[in-house]
């Protein structure tokens, strides 16, 4: 039986998170290990208790949920963050991607999304709503940051665009390897590859330098 994905909760509504607590219980696979109501006590959890996922709210006292982000991808110690909040995407799906999140989800569709946007992110791909997903590359395509990342995506054999294109759309290795005939192990080579010739070091990453470059589709 495979280990069950630790989440931490982290918001600063005390009957919100009895309700998520109790939405989760129901799913099996999935355990709720501690609860925080700062961003302080959130990057503390994720560093002392070592969670599969910490679910974020942005609006929190003190460190708010975008620094508590920062600072838990700073750690580097595989805790993903999934950003849960009443805020819309348009105003901080950017700011949220580029902290180091690894998905992003409304409070209004958290009863119908949630736990689909938790094993998601457990599976070290990107959760975005299609909405989000296509604000998202819009967003990136109107920054002018293209040269530089331009050279950089020179440096990649066609099959590592291949491999970089498909795991920014949220293909897993396994899927990957099934479109390209290759196996899944060697999936894993080209995207190592990959994150050390652009000098990235997460998932999320490679989906905002494909974002930013145009390797991926309109949504």
């Amino acid at each position: 039986m495979a280990d069950p994905i630790r989440i931490v909760l982290a918001d600063d509504h005390t009957i919100f998170r009895a309700g998520l607590r109790a939405l989760l219980e129901l799913e099996s696979g999935i355990e709720v290990i501690a609860e925080a109501s700062t961003g302080e006590e959130a990057v503390d959890l994720a560093r002392t208790r070592r969670p599969d996922i910490v679910i974020m709210d942005l609006s929190m006292p003190g460190t708010n949920g975008l620094e508590a982000t920062r600072r838990i991808a700073a750690l580097d110690l595989g805790v993903q963050v999934l950003v849960l909040t009443v805020h819309a995407e348009e105003e901080y799906l950017v700011p949220v991607v580029d902290a180091g999140a690894s998905g992003y989800l409304t409070k209004a569709s958290a009863d119908r999304d949630l736990v689909e946007a938790i094993r998601t992110v457990a599976r070290g791909e990107v959760y975005l709503p299609a909405r989000a997903a296509t604000l998202l590359l819009q967003q990136y395509r109107e920054i002018d940051d293209g040269e530089g990342d331009g050279s950089r995506l020179r440096l990649l054999s066609t099959r590592e665009r291949d491999v970089l294109a498909l795991t920014a759309e949220g293909f897993s290795s396994t899927e990957i390897g099934e479109k390209l005939f290759i196996s899944p192990k060697t999936v894993d080579t080209y995207r190592a590859r990959v994150m050390q010739k652009l000098g990235l070091s997460h998932r999320s990453e490679l989906v905002r330098f494909a974002l930013r470059v145009g390797l991926l589709r309109d949504l």
